[in-house]
């Protein structure tokens, strides 16, 4: 049966859902924005050049998912590291970029149904920064589609310590640390991702083979799509294809799948698909 295309997409994505199954989209994609510097170095432009081109990425790519229905967006748009080791210059340049995209994004999400929220150490970033957040993402906060995640000032080993720091305090205050029960269960209670499901997806841009400290917990079991396209060109129609792949994959979990109990043959002459 020919899958209906969603309103709003251009030809070219409308050609690759075509190839998709609706029924077996990612709940949860997770993106590791990664090469606006070589893109602006390519062109003998300055880093914030790069910078100020992936906006346009980022909105390419956050409404083709919102248009497919993607339950959950996770893009990581500013680590700790970036945060501590990059010139003032260039961190003060970022801080303007996320203001004024959070200023002027906010009708589009809204026409998009897409609800904001950020994960990160929102705490240490400049306060006009963090109250133009806030701003955001109260503007959006009735929406009820795609949830669009920001990490900002994020680190995943940060969030693991911040995590069992949490679990602590919240043992103290039920009685002492003997109440302390420590399991997978109450470790995902106390992340920063606790209200959304674990990526099924996650997609790094430039062609770099690393997570860079982002979701280590949650990506345990994600499929990994790399692409050499460096994210200021980056668009819908990518992040499609990088979904084309993720269904190609099998998901095991660890485990084994029905074919492999009862076909073990078949597999390992390399019919299995």
């Amino acid at each position: 049966m020919q899958a209906t295309i969603p309103a709003g997409l251009d030809r070219k994505e409308a050609d690759l859902y075509r190839q998709l199954d609706p029924g077996r989209l990612p709940k949860h994609i997770a993106i590791i924005m990664d090469g606006n510097g070589r893109w602006a170095r390519r062109r003998h432009m300055p880093r914030i050049a790069g910078h100020r081109a992936g906006v346009t990425a980022v909105r390419s790519t956050v409404e083709t998912a919102a248009r497919i229905h993607i339950p959950a967006l996770t893009l990581y748009a500013f680590s700790e590291e970036n945060w501590k080791k990059r010139p003032k210059s260039e961190v003060d340049f970022l801080m303007r970029l996320l203001s004024r995209y959070l200023k002027l994004e906010v009708p589009t999400l809204n026409k998009n149904n897409v609800r904001l929220e950020y994960i990160g150490r929102q705490q240490e970033l400049p306060e006009p920064v963090q109250e133009r957040m806030e701003s955001a993402r109260q503007a959006t906060a009735s929406n009820t589609g795609m949830v669009l995640t920001l990490a900002l000032n994020y680190s995943a080993r940060t969030e693991l310590v911040d995590a069992f720091r949490s679990l602590v305090e919240a043992a103290a205050r039920n009685g002492g640390i003997e109440h302390l029960q420590v399991d997978e269960e109450a470790v995902c209670r106390h992340l920063y991702t606790r209200h959304l499901p674990d990526p099924d997806l996650v997609v790094r841009t430039s062609g770099e083979m690393r997570l860079s400290n982002f979701l280590l917990w949650q990506l345990a079991y994600a499929e990994i799509y790399v692409t050499p396209t460096l994210w200021p060109d980056f668009r819908g129609h990518h992040l499609l294809e990088g979904i084309a792949e993720y269904q190609k994959r099998e998901r095991r979990y660890g485990g084994l799948n029905n074919d492999d109990h009862s076909h073990h043959h078949l597999a390992s002459k390399g019919t299995r698909g």
